[in-house]
Formats: C-alpha cells, structure tokens, sequence
C-alpha cells in the first residue's frame, strides 16, 4: 500500500466520559460534559443512568447531567462494557430500591466476583447466585456505611475505580486495600483519582495498593473530554506500517490516559514520533522493529501493538498482559488465533504473547465482538492483500464510524 499522510480529528475518550457521567450523577448540583463520547459504551452508562432516575440531555455538542435521589425497581443493560458493569454497582447501592444488571452473553464471564463481595462488606445487599458474574441484583439503601475493604484488583483495575468514584457518597467513605498480584492498566486509577479531586473530593494514595476516598460533596462538572488516545492507536500505527505519516490533533501534552503509551511504544519500534501544538505526530520509513515491552499498564493498547508485531521484521515479545484474558473477550488467544490463521507466528505466554517474523496473506480476521480486535485486523490488512475483517461493526463500542475514518485514512 502506498504511504498515508493525514491529519485526523478523534472523538471523545470513553473512559473520561464514563467516568464524568458517575461523578455528574454523584454530584451536588447540574454539569455539563463538553464532546463527550457517543459511544456504545457510553451510551448504555447514559441510559442506565436515566433508568436511576439521572436528567441527561443533549445540548448541541454537549450532555447536560441533572442528578436526583437515585431510583432503584429497574434494570440495566451492560452491554459489553467493563465500566458499566463495574462502575455502576457502587452508584446502584445509593439507590432506594433493587437494580438488575446484565448484559451481553460475552460480559456473562467477565469477572465481577473481587468487587461484588466488597459491595457486601461495606453493607450492600448483593445477590448473584454465588457466580461472581452478570446477572447479579443489587440493593440500595439512602446511606451505604462504607468502611474499609480489602480486595484482589488483579483481575481489573476498575474493581478499584469503581469504589472509589461513589465513596465519598458513603457514611464513612470508603478505604481499598488491595491484595494480590499488581493491579493491572493503574494509569486508569491515576485517571479517576485526578476526575474526583478535580470535583473536590479528598483522596489519599500515598500508601501502596492503597487508596482512601474521604465522605464529603462532590462537585459539579463542567469539563472537555480529551479525546480518546487508545482509540488513536490504530491510526497512528498506519503511520508506521505504510511508511507515511498520520498527525492526530488535539492530542494533549498532559494526560492521565494510558493510551498515551502508544508514543513510546511506537518510537521504540521503528516511528518517529513528536508532540507539539499541532498534536501527535509519527512518521514511518524504515523497518518495522520487534519491541520486548511490558504492556501491563497500557494493556488497551496491546491489539494494535501485537498487529505491528506480526509485521515486523525482528521478534517481539509482548508481557504483562495475562489479565486480557479477562476482557471482552480473551485477547491473547483471539490474537493468536487470527494472526496464526494468516499465516503468523504467535505464541501464547503465561503473561502475554511471542510473535515471530513471517509472511502473512490474505484471509478472514475474526473480531470475537471486541472492539480492538477489529482495530488490530484493519491496522494489519494495511500490509496485508485480501484480508477481511468479520464483525467490524464493533467497533461502534467506543468509536462510531470507524469504518469511514479509516477509509477516509486509507484514500488520504
């Protein structure tokens, strides 16, 4: 394919939108989200918000978000979205009455036991039939004691967000101690805890795998969503596999978001790569080289990477990422599985994946209903005669219209 060279303008991050609607539902008074996301994702956090009883309107760019008493005798539609079924659960037990989650068949097996059990401690009713999965019911009362608990987050960082986004709603507040191998994506938490102390909300973190959310009010927002910087990903590793050049505006020159890894990453392997007012920039031209990369913290990113990876030119090994096993689908094995089937060499590691030089050609690239999975297929039917990627709708889970800019990348 012959080299790419475009500028192109990305919506609203999913994880910061999600994260401003809990808190603007929590907060003491009306905020307004500025380009937030609509997303699937977010729009099943918006929905499931108004079914608790959440004002959110639209206004031309933006989301109005007018929180009341918090309602419960309703359900909620998960979707495949991790925050939704881990962010909500905390908000649901200050709602008077029962709320009822579910969701996709493939969220059925996403863990959800580590937080559910901490809901109990801190004096929320909880019933899930022993699976420590969706569907699950929880029930809300007009004061959640909180209190001190102690958790294994290793399976996801959200089980730590997502106490600590409704804490200062509790009595006591709430303190999560947590027990276990490293949590895993911890710029995530980093991301939340700036989003509450930007609304005021005292938090302590100065003690390891230890985090203390004060009681007190929340305040209003009234904020820009970054836009989404994982979601960029796929766009600027184009830069590289076509030896051409993609800029992404508005990118920031300080963030809380993981994606922004994907600077590093791609330096490292053969881009070069510059930030400045314009926004991100990485040019490609040289050979693709293999990276030895923990991507424990960034693991979001690991899709389009192991994409990259399989078109390099020397060996990559991919670590610290056994906890995608655990998304929305299992992404080292649906990784491996699709790159091998064109052709690849990828191995599966107890944490993550070795991948090999070899020649891959054309063929299907399944999608398993995850969304950077068909980000990881576009990036490699770059270089790649006849591929095609089963499923690319997606995608529309946290960047709608995916396909068109992506075509409108690929004419440019």
């Amino acid at each position: 394919m012959r080299p790419v060279d475009a500028t192109v303008s990305l919506p609203g991050s999913k994880s910061l939108t999600n994260r401003f609607l809990v808190l603007a539902a929590l907060a003491q008074g009306p905020s307004r989200l500025r380009s937030p996301l609509r997303s699937r994702d977010t729009l099943l956090m918006a929905s499931a918000l108004r079914a608790m009883g959440v004002d959110i309107v639209e206004d031309e760019q933006d989301w109005l978000v007018v929180p009341h008493r918090l309602q419960g005798g309703v359900s909620v539609d998960c979707g495949l979205a991790g925050t939704v079924m881990r962010f909500l659960p905390p908000v649901a037990a200050l709602a008077d009455g029962t709320v009822a989650f579910d969701g996709d068949a493939g969220a059925r097996v996403r863990p959800m036991g580590p937080l559910l059990q901490a809901l109990r401690t801190l004096g929320v009713g909880v019933q899930d039939g022993g699976r420590g999965t969706l569907p699950f019911e929880v029930t809300g009362r007009p004061a959640v004691p909180g209190g001190t608990v102690t958790m294994d987050a290793s399976a996801s960082s959200q089980f730590v967000s997502a106490l600590l986004l409704a804490g200062a709603r509790y009595v006591r507040g709430v303190t999560v101690h947590h027990d276990g191998k490293p949590v895993p994506s911890e710029p995530h938490i980093a991301m939340t805890i700036e989003a509450l102390r930007d609304r005021g909300v005292k938090v302590d973190d100065g003690e390891a795998n230890t985090w203390r959310v004060h009681p007190g009010p929340i305040s209003a927002l009234d904020v820009v969503v970054e836009p989404d910087l994982s979601n960029a990903a796929a766009f600027l590793a184009a830069a590289l596999v076509t030896a051409g050049r993609v800029t992404v505006s508005g990118w920031p020159m300080r963030t809380t978001q993981a994606g922004d890894g994907i600077r590093d990453i791609l330096d490292a392997m053969g881009a070069d790569v510059m930030l400045d007012a314009a926004g991100l920039t990485v040019r490609g031209g040289g050979a693709i080289e293999g990276i030895d990369v923990d991507l424990h913290d960034v693991g979001e990113l690991t899709p389009v990477v192991a994409a990259v990876a399989a078109l390099a030119s020397s060996p990559s090994w991919l670590r610290g990422i056994a906890h995608l096993r655990g998304h929305e689908t299992d992404r080292l094995a649906a990784l491996a599985t699709e790159i091998n089937a064109l052709g690849g060499d990828v191995t599966q590691t107890d944490d993550g994946l070795r991948i090999r030089p070899a020649p891959l050609h054309g063929g299907l690239f399944g999608t398993y209903h995850d969304h950077r999975m068909a980000m990881a297929g576009a990036v490699i039917g770059l270089a790649v005669d006849g591929l095609v990627i089963q499923d690319v709708d997606t995608t529309a889970k946290t960047l709608p219209q995916f396909t068109a800019r992506w075509s409108a990348l690929v004419e440019a």
